[in-house]
């Protein structure tokens, strides 16, 4: 065998005597040379099934028979073998997107309203700065609010969003003092009052263009959301809000705010808003208004909707008047609702007056037959509670010593007339 190596690879493939020439000793092996990469073969040998190696071989254990499925699945090649197979990285997932920063809403209107807007922007872990003409700075310390004096060292701390919580009557007067300069100028401006168009048309006049403009209004307040934001109404409307960059991300995350609080959110125009709100709101605080008006009180009687009254009358009257007077002057509906409430009541008081209005025609002009009685029984059916005059009697100088006189007929007697007055 090492003859014929030898023999194959010629004088070249063995180390020459230390006498050789140096041109001898850096021969080449062509046997070295050319020699088969096994491993390269490997992953083309056919891999006999385990049962084909049981057959051959009965008499192997099954730890032999383990032995010899994982060399048979194993590829002994090295990874600098260019004939290994390549193995392709798995692609990673992309890195989620890093959430935007916690809003800085600043609130100019830090009442009863702002107080409570400022609670649903906290519980959802954006900071609150707040500006009043009144000094809450103690209310606003126990709270993590930032509080300032002025609305013009609120704007040097250029918030995100600014949210207007004033009065609907001294809204132009605080929104005309606002330094706009002193504020980014992609700022988000927004309003939470009960009138809409208002608000819009006169952000729209003031606010530079690059600012945004969101009008919102919660249909509810510190009373009716005490318990809870979930599934009440908070009506929107983007007037001018960028589609892409900070801007739109700014607004989306404060409608965000009171979504995640569970409100119903509506998007609606503010003109359609106002139409909604005039046939709703303004006649809810309307009724509670002149409810007021009758000093109602609590009796042991109640019923369920005599409860519900008194529960209306008051949260309107709870309402400043202001408020009030801000619904209907601020609101081109409100006009037409009061209107259209003077005149539903008045069909209702026709409505009684004309049913009684008929009873007593029957008696003046058909003639209805009454009950003559004396003034002894006169006096007796006074105090019996059926007998409700519908008419006076009437007495003239010549009659009023006669000791009977012609009584009226008791309610029974008028919508039960007798067969005598049925005939005529």
């Amino acid at each position: 065998m090492a003859s014929s190596l030898r023999h194959f690879a010629g004088l070249a493939c063995f180390p020459a005597p230390a006498s050789a020439g140096a041109g001898v000793s850096g021969a080449t092996c062509l046997l070295r040379r050319y020699t088969p990469d096994f491993c390269a073969f490997a992953a083309l040998r056919p891999i006999r099934p385990a049962a084909a190696f049981s057959a051959a071989n009965p008499l192997a254990s099954p730890a032999e028979h383990e032995q010899r499925q994982h060399r048979q699945q194993a590829v002994p090649c090295h990874d600098g073998d260019p004939s290994a197979p390549a193995r392709s990285p798995s692609p990673s997932p992309p890195p989620p997107p890093p959430s935007p920063a916690p809003l800085r809403v600043g609130i100019i209107g830090f009442g009863n309203f702002g107080q409570f807007i400022a609670g649903g922007i906290q519980r959802q872990g954006h900071a609150v700065l707040a500006a009043s003409r009144s000094d809450y700075s103690d209310y606003c310390a126990g709270r993590g609010i930032r509080f300032f004096t002025s609305v013009d060292a609120l704007c040097e701390e250029q918030p995100d969003v600014l949210l207007i919580c004033s009065s609907i009557l001294s809204t132009e007067a605080v929104v005309r003092a606002i330094p706009f300069h002193k504020l980014r100028p992609d700022t988000i401006v927004a309003d939470v009052l009960s009138v809409k168009q208002f608000p819009r048309n006169l952000l729209l006049e003031i606010l530079p263009l690059g600012f945004g403009i969101v009008c919102t209004h919660p249909m509810f307040g510190p009373e009716s959301g005490k318990n809870g934001w979930g599934k009440l109404p908070f009506v929107y409307d983007k007037v001018r809000v960028a589609e892409h960059g900070d801007q739109a991300i700014k607004c989306e995350q404060f409608l965000s705010i009171f979504e995640h609080e569970g409100c119903r959110m509506v998007e609606m125009s503010c003109a359609e808003h106002d139409r909604y709100a005039a046939g709703s709101q303004f006649v809810t605080h309307t009724i509670g208004r002149v409810l007021s008006q009758l000093n109602l009180k609590t009796t042991p009687i109640n019923t369920k909707g005599y409860e519900s009254l008194l529960q209306l009358t008051h949260n309107t009257v709870s309402d400043s008047f202001d408020l009030y007077y801000g619904l209907f002057m601020y609101n081109i509906n409100a006009t037409e609702q009061l209107d259209n409430l003077e005149r539903a009541f008045e069909r209702v008081r026709q409505m009684l007056y004309g049913r009684l209005h008929d009873l007593l025609r029957k008696q003046i002009v058909e003639r209805v037959p009454v009950t003559t009685m004396s003034s002894g029984k006169l006096e007796n059916s006074r105090s019996n509670s059926f007998a409700t005059p519908l008419l006076s009697p009437i007495i003239t100088e010549e009659n009023k010593h006669v000791s009977s006189v012609t009584s009226v007929a008791s309610p029974t007697n008028i919508l039960q007339p007798t067969a005598s007055s049925i005939r005529q």
